[in-house]
């Protein structure tokens, strides 16, 4: 008999994810009634998977900062109102006073997104005061390293060097020591957008306003201090950007499309940017034929302002791209598997399988969640892994749920795993429907409950 060849492992299918990322000076306005057409909703067939949405000078007095610590702030709340039943789930937030930046994905991908560190870096009053510098978000994408940067750098004409040190300095400041995570400069993807503050050179305000009223860009472009600044700085040059076919962003009128008619009549510029770094490629040898195919490359689908919205003095800038990756990890670290039926009165059983290389920690939980969950601590019920576990055999372990006091409701529902140690989800259940009559009892001893 013919010997039998044993069957190779398949490799992971490649991906593409759609990503949105809006950046947007505020002003301290309120949230718009209607931002679909900066979310892009009103865009058929777009099938966005991320979001990542950085604000500056958002509202930060006294007052509102106590506010946001107990609540969640404004734009957050909006945001996950709009996104939440599309699917989206904001897996983490900084800020840093008037600066925020969140990230939302499809909940598909929750277990593949690993949040490693948030970050504040001031650079106002010489580096005590967060009304300047940057917030970021260092995250393993399907086990890609991807850091976000959300900055507002000094204004005015004449600060230009000031703007470059202080992109300089957030940059040095993004180490991770003690950590298990590579310079930022090898991470394979960086965004870095906000309001930048870059402003055009050398043409006076009557010349930079008919360009504008002409469509005549290009002439601008060549005197925009940042385009100036990416000539001379080769780290600065290794940042891409999108076209800048879009009129500069800043300065208008509040509640209007009219630039600057004060006093000060600002020269308009295009302060608000946004950038993205690759990860450097090693040379190609001169005596090997070809590279192997590249899988990790993104792709810019759009880079636009949104000149309809006027609560501020800037305009917001959003770009769409599309990343495509061959995962470096192609299943979760857990898998949930629910009973088939809840409606039993009693405890129900979940049962779930860990890959071997996953540590699991006491503080483990396991949460059931509405589907169209808002965030991670959105959840209807939860257990402790530990706490309830009832066997463990051959990687495939069971936990009690119990299940008094659930409202009776048509609503879906997904169960996630929440690793304490990894500070992510790292498994997700199929949606699926809790009976009627089925109840959902409260924790008898109280005990406090999970929370990020």
């Amino acid at each position: 008999m013919a010997a039998v060849k044993p069957r190779k492992p398949t490799e992971p299918r490649g991906k593409t994810l759609s990503i949105h990322v809006v950046t947007w000076n505020v002003a301290s306005a309120a949230p718009p009634l209607d931002l679909s057409d900066l979310l892009q909703l009103n865009k058929d067939n777009l099938n966005l998977d991320i979001y990542v949405i950085g604000l500056q000078e958002m509202n930060c007095g006294i007052l509102s900062l106590l506010s946001d610590t107990a609540f969640e702030d404004p734009w957050s709340s909006f945001f996950m109102d709009v996104l939440s039943p599309l699917s989206f789930v904001k897996v983490s937030s900084v800020r840093m006073q008037g600066l925020l930046l969140l990230f939302f994905a499809k909940h598909q991908h929750l277990p593949f997104v690993q949040i490693l560190s948030t970050k504040s870096t001031p650079t106002g009053l010489f580096g005590y005061w967060g009304n300047k510098g940057g917030v970021t978000i260092c995250l393993k994408l399907y086990g890609y390293y991807v850091s976000i940067i959300n900055c507002h750098l000094p204004p005015h004409m004449a600060n230009n060097d000031q703007r470059l040190e202080h992109f300089d300095w957030i940059l040095e400041m993004q180490n991770f020591e003690g950590q298990d995570i590579p310079n930022i400069l090898e991470h394979d993807l960086i965004l870095w957008f906000g309001d930048m503050n870059f402003r055009i050179d050398d043409f006076g305000l009557h010349f930079v306003r008919e360009s504008i009223k002409n469509r005549c860009y290009s002439d601008l472009w060549e005197k925009d201090q940042l385009s100036i600044a990416k000539r001379h700085d080769p780290l600065l040059r290794e940042f891409q950007e999108g076209p800048l076919l879009f009129p500069p962003t800043y300065k208008f009128d509040k509640n209007s499309n009219n630039y600057d008619t004060s006093e000060k009549k600002r020269k308009p510029a295009w302060t608000d940017r946004i950038l993205w770094r690759m990860k450097r490629q090693p040379q190609a040898n001169p005596h090997t034929q070809r590279l192997p195919a590249p899988h990790f490359c993104l792709s810019l689908r759009s880079y636009v302002s949104h000149m309809m919205y006027c609560i501020s003095d800037h305009k917001p800038v959003t770009s769409t791209f599309d990343l495509e990756l061959k995962p470096l990890v192609s299943a979760p670290l857990i898998t949930l598997i629910p009973e088939r039926l809840w409606t039993m009165e009693n405890d129900m059983l979940i049962s779930y399988s860990l890959t071997p290389d996953f540590l699991s920690s006491p503080w483990d939980w396991i949460g059931l969640y509405k589907v169209g969950l808002r965030h991670i601590n959105d959840y209807v019920s939860y257990v402790w892994v530990r706490d309830n576990q009832v066997s463990f055999s051959d990687g495939l372990s069971q936990v009690y749920f119990n299940t008094s006091n659930i409202p009776e409701t048509e609503d879906q529902f997904l169960l996630c795993y929440y690793s304490n140690s990894l500070h992510s989800v790292v498994g997700i259940s199929k949606p699926f429907k809790i009976q009627p009559g089925s109840f959902l009892a409260e924790d008898p001893l109280g005990e406090a409950q999970p929370h990020i």
